[in-house]
């Protein structure tokens, strides 16, 4: 799957690697590295030194992935799917579900 067919906010499924089979909301997408950041998928531990703000300990943080091993969740199949473009009549570029030909939903 490409970057450009995923936006922040999208639903995706993790297709492989150890998260396999989980779902979450897309946080950040990192265009350079072809990589994102799913909520509660793929969490770290990443040890904090205490500061001024702060005390430090033990944090857990969502790390990336990259982009080949997730799916886009169709709101109508509710599986993950390939997305495809369609240019609507009014001249609007739109991402279309290859399943089921359906919009899938902007945000």
């Amino acid at each position: 799957m490409s970057l450009s067919k995923l936006r922040k906010g999208d639903i995706v499924k993790v297709l492989s690697g150890k998260d396999k089979g989980k779902t979450g909301k897309v946080l950040t997408i990192i265009p350079e590295e072809d990589r994102i950041v799913i909520e509660k998928v793929n969490l770290i531990k990443k040890h904090k030194k205490p500061d001024q703000k702060g005390k430090g300990g033990i944090v857990e943080k969502e790390g990336s992935i990259h982009i080949s091993n997730v799916g886009l969740i169709c709101n109508k199949c509710n599986t993950a799917v390939r997305i495809k473009s369609k240019i609507l009549e009014d001249g609007k570029k739109v991402r279309v579900c290859s399943k089921c030909n359906d919009v899938i939903n902007v945000g």
